[in-house]
């Protein structure tokens, strides 16, 4: 520990001196010498450490994010060159230069965290030992080792024995039962933090052995946390508490408020979005348009619960539009396909205009003496004037009409087309 200790020595000093500002604080409310003081401090040390890490967790968001979405082209790859593992590697990093992804970043935060993490648990360590550390002096090392959380001092761990639990002021049983009781709620928070990352921001239309890491890493943790945690002094199982409380929290928020495209999260996010856009009438905020405007962008790539929210606005009446905002319009609504393409459609039907009438039509209406003209939606069942009837008789006499003639006349006054029954012939 000595060898790990020197290599964080650099940031040894800075996190004592956070910590004793805390404490000047909380011990002019509580008392110098109490738990309260020295426990909220470590408290107050996490809540500052991790808002400095805000950015380093957005990174990490859109890294695991990326790495999701190239799980079926990185499986292909692993297939392709399953016997070439040097030119698996080079498809692999030529794919992630190529979206721009760093399968480093989902651990930045981590990694950020452990220098404090181990700084401070030397700080403690140090406290237990009665040794000064950074701006930790004499006066404030004799008011932390006083410092009982519960209990438990701050600088006592489960495998201590008895007579050093003594020496600092405090018994065995107690020790033992704060710090089961930390161990066990910093292993399930964990444990939970991991699973509603597991069960509702994942994609369940992929099926990709990142999953099963997940999966596998969702048990791994908080059995490691429960192993190395008898090995914490309190004051250190109080800061990792923390920082798992705070990263379910922050985990809760994204997960509610901008969830994984295809994840159980998404279906819920988009029926309370359509819920309050039906209501409202039009998108709030900028993370709302930026939601709508990315579905809108995909056109015929959306999952089954983008296209239920599209969907969903067009029976209400409206139309996502492609800068995310929504609109209605009570004439025509712009309703947009699956496809991604939009088509009008008039809130009223159009009226039908009646058909034109053909001259033997106005005739024939003219001398029946009705008051309005037949339109062609009506069958009339009357012969058609200059049909049949102004046929001359079989023993007139007269030349028979050309066939061609006749046929251009009927054609030009609308009457059907087609065949028509033989003329007899004239007997000469």
């Amino acid at each position: 520990m000595d060898t790990i200790a020197s290599l964080f020595s650099f940031i040894t000093t800075p996190v004592s001196w956070v910590i004793v500002q805390f404490h000047s604080v909380y011990g002019a409310i509580f008392g110098p010498d109490t738990g309260w003081a020295w426990g909220l401090s470590i408290v107050s040390l996490v809540i500052l450490i991790r808002i400095c890490l805000i950015p380093l967790f957005v990174k990490q968001i859109k890294a695991t994010r990326g790495m999701q979405t190239l799980q079926p082209e990185m499986k292909k790859i692993q297939e392709r060159y399953k016997n070439d593992k040097q030119r698996q590697s080079e498809e692999m990093m030529k794919l992630y230069k190529e979206t721009g992804t760093n399968p480093l970043s989902s651990c930045l935060p981590i990694l950020a965290q452990s220098p404090f993490f181990f700084a401070l648990y030397h700080v403690l360590n140090s406290i237990a030992s009665n040794d000064t550390i950074g701006v930790i002096d004499k006066g404030l090392l004799e008011s932390a080792q006083k410092a009982h959380i519960f209990g438990a001092p701050l600088a006592s761990k489960f495998t201590d024995g008895a007579s050093a639990v003594e020496a600092l002021g405090s018994s065995l049983t107690d020790v033992r039962i704060v710090t089961a009781i930390m161990i066990v709620l910093m292993s399930a928070s964990q444990f939970f933090t991991q699973r509603q990352l597991m069960t509702k921001n994942v994609d369940t239309t992929v099926k990709t052995p990142f999953m099963q890491q997940q999966k596998m890493l969702m048990y791994v943790f908080p059995v490691m946390f429960a192993v190395f945690g008898i090995n914490f002094p309190v004051g250190v199982l109080v800061y990792w508490l923390t920082t798992n409380v705070w990263t379910m929290g922050q985990q809760m928020y994204v997960i509610r408020n901008n969830p994984t495209p295809g994840s159980k999260a998404q279906a819920s996010y988009l029926e309370r979005l359509q819920k309050s856009v039906t209501h409202h009438g039009k998108t709030r905020g900028r993370g709302e348009k930026a939601i709508v405007k990315a579905i809108v962008a995909k056109g015929r790539d959306r999952n089954e619960f983008e296209r239920k929210f599209i969907n969903g606005l067009n029976k209400a009446g409206m139309a996502a539009q492609a800068d995310g905002t929504v609109v209605k319009n009570d004439a025509a609504v712009a309703a947009q396909t699956d496809d991604g393409t939009t088509v009008t459609t008039p809130a009223t039907p159009k009226r039908q205009q009646p058909k034109r009438q053909s001259k033997s039509q106005r005739q024939s209406a003219k001398v029946a003496g009705e008051s309005e003209p037949k339109t062609s939606l009506t069958k009339s069942d009357e012969p058609q004037d200059g049909k049949q009837g102004a046929k001359p008789a079989a023993g007139a006499g007269k030349p028979a009409q050309k066939s061609g003639g006749g046929g251009r006349s009927k054609a030009q006054s609308g009457q059907r087309k087609g065949p028509q029954r033989p003329k007899s012939p004239s007997k000469k």
